[in-house]
């Protein structure tokens, strides 16, 4: 009996999009057909490519890219706008997808607001930051104008910044370390430093380093315990970071981006930080892990990978 209850979670979403429960769930939300069949082709495409997607519940599925529509953002994950993230949720024994909101889509839903002139995230090289006045947020800053020896250079911080139109703006700068301790601390999935971790079987693994990883240095059998976009992609999960802490704290945000802001968050309360860690208020805000996971070719017993000191 349990078996047969799991088969519609498996059924193919590209056959699941099209059933008649499915077809009047997009016809509530999407009113056009010329959209509705806009809208299909483009998350059946974005799932086909995403094989971890594929084995997501589909009715997650379609919720979150239900929602991403009516913010008018885009599936597709060369946009970055927004992805749909599978993570296990234990109470219903299967994967589900997250609508997570990619640091693009906070630039264009705060830029359609109408309140901003300017907004902008880049990471700062060495050599580039020569002052940062935290007080008056004045900025010595000399970029290296040679785009491949920018390229090449290390990345020692990052800076984001707005201007409303009325004139009145805001900067902040944090170091890659600072970063580097913030992931840590509200990703799970994330270590700074070298660590050992358990397996659910028992089995132990040793991550190293992120500086070891960046360098390379590390068994490639292992890659499966470094999934976390912490790091496939530090730089835009910093980036998030960075428009997060400035919109959150001393932005105006519209109805749309109060909307992503609170959707953006994991639910898997036994995975994730609690959900009131995301309430914008004077305290630095926990990220929203993308990469939730074991990917296929982990060792059967890491499913519950956890810090062997915290046990």
């Amino acid at each position: 009996m349990n078996e047969m209850q799991t088969k519609p979670q498996k059924m193919p979403f590209s056959l699941a999009i099209t059933t008649k429960g499915y077809n009047e769930m997009i016809s509530r939300s999407i009113r056009d057909p010329k959209d509705v069949k806009r809208f299909v082709a483009a998350i059946t495409s974005a799932v086909a490519v995403n094989p971890a997607l594929q084995d997501c519940d589909p009715a997650t599925i379609l919720s979150g890219a239900l929602l991403g529509n009516s913010l008018g953002l885009s599936p597709s994950p060369q946009l970055g706008q927004y992805y749909l993230v599978p993570y296990w949720n234990k109470k219903k024994g299967c994967n589900d997808a997250q609508f997570q909101l990619g640091y693009k889509g906070y630039v264009q839903l705060a830029l359609r607001s109408g309140y901003y002139k300017h907004l902008n995230v880049i990471a700062v090289k060495a050599g580039e930051m020569v002052r940062f006045d935290p007080l008056t947020e004045d900025v010595d800053f000399r970029m290296i104008e040679d785009e491949e020896e920018r390229e090449k250079a290390a990345t020692v911080g990052y800076l984001a910044t707005f201007e409303y139109l009325n004139g009145f703006r805001k900067t902040i700068y944090w170091s890659k370390e600072k970063m580097l301790t913030h992931a840590d601390k509200y990703s799970p999935a994330f270590s700074k430093d070298a660590q050992t971790v358990r397996g659910k079987g028992g089995n132990t693994y040793r991550k190293v380093s992120f500086a070891d990883y960046e360098a390379g240095n590390y068994p490639k059998q292992d890659e499966w315990m470094y999934s976390s976009f912490w790091y496939k992609n530090f730089d835009a999960m910093a980036f998030k970071t960075m428009l997060r802490q400035l919109i959150s704290k001393w932005g105006i945000m519209s109805i749309e981006l109060q909307t992503a802001f609170e959707q953006d968050t994991v639910v898997n309360e036994d995975y994730m930080e609690p959900a009131d860690a995301l309430t914008p208020a004077p305290v630095e805000l926990p990220e929203p892990e993308l990469v939730h996971q074991m990917p296929a070719d982990a060792p059967a017993d890491a499913e519950e990978v956890v810090n062997l000191n915290d046990l």
